[in-house]
């Protein structure tokens, strides 16, 4: 099928998904964790990853009465064999939970056809960083899909993934990085709420829930911050961070995924020595 054809299904698979009723986050892992081996200085750094087999991505549109499947990749990725691995895991661990939910049905068929709808695209492309970002949803039941949204930053000289667990020395960047995005997340909050013109108790009670949901979702935990894509610079390195917060986790569904851009002079006094050379600092 034609990558035209490709991407008008995938965007009324979105279309359709989005009206419906959420039935439980998603189960699909997070990037491969890299082991650990020690520098000379006896620090734990990530130990490069084997060169991975080389996988064939290749855009899926499948359909019957009861589902339908739509993933499309973007060819560059197809370059660097590691990351194409971790792309081809990610979606075939969400293709197998849409095929459980199917199975589970036995003969019976669901007012809607069920749906897995998944798109990655290249955010960046240097010698040094590579990441693609994926974003779509899947539905197996109720009023709305379920997001799916997850980043891969793949540093291709050292042939693996780049973890939020790799980019800090201690406790103090994630302080850095959790106040930093608090703040820019609750200026928000006060933006639309002003917009809204509630009433005095209404907008108290607004601003106090969701402000409750952006503290406990920034929390300075790696696993809060585990999806970020690189912003670069021209002499290609990496001049800010993008965080993307799937909903629930620091906003309701209704006001989707959220993201803030974090500059690298905020997280450069912090940063943990093996990946500084990857951002532009001082």
């Amino acid at each position: 099928m034609k990558r035209g054809s490709i991407c008008l299904v995938l965007m009324l698979v979105l279309a359709t998904a989005a009206c419906r009723r959420e039935s439980g986050p998603p189960q699909v892992p997070a990037p491969a964790q890299d082991a650990q081996m020690s520098g000379p200085d006896g620090a734990s750094v990530p130990r490069p990853a084997a060169p991975a087999v080389p996988v064939e991505l290749e855009d899926v549109i499948e359909h019957d009465p009861r589902f339908v499947v739509g993933i499309s990749y973007p060819s560059a990725a197809s370059r660097y064999p590691g990351l194409a691995a971790e792309l081809n895991r990610y979606a075939q661990a969400a293709r197998a939970e849409l095929a459980a939910a199917v199975d589970a049905m036995g003969e019976g068929r669901p007012p809607a056809p069920y749906d897995l709808s998944l798109e990655f695209r290249m955010v960046a492309e240097t010698p040094r960083v590579v990441a693609v970002a994926a974003d779509g949803s899947t539905y197996t039941g109720g009023a709305h899909g379920n997001p799916l949204v997850a980043r891969f930053v793949w540093l291709p000289r050292q042939q693996r993934l780049l973890r939020a667990q790799d980019l800090f020395a201690d406790q103090s960047g994630w302080q850095a990085l959790a106040g930093y995005v608090r703040e820019q997340l609750h200026a928000e909050l006060s933006q639309r709420v002003d917009a809204e013109e509630l009433e005095p108790g209404q907008r108290l009670e607004t601003i106090r829930s969701a402000g409750r949901m952006i503290d406990e979702g920034s929390a300075p935990d790696p696993d809060n911050f585990a999806h970020f894509e690189p912003v670069m610079a021209v002499d290609g390195r990496i001049r800010a961070l993008r965080f993307v917060f799937p909903p629930y986790q620091v906003a309701p569904y209704a006001d989707g995924t959220r993201s803030v851009e974090v500059p690298a002079d905020v997280l450069a006094a912090h940063l943990a020595e093996p990946v500084k050379p990857l951002f532009v600092t001082g």
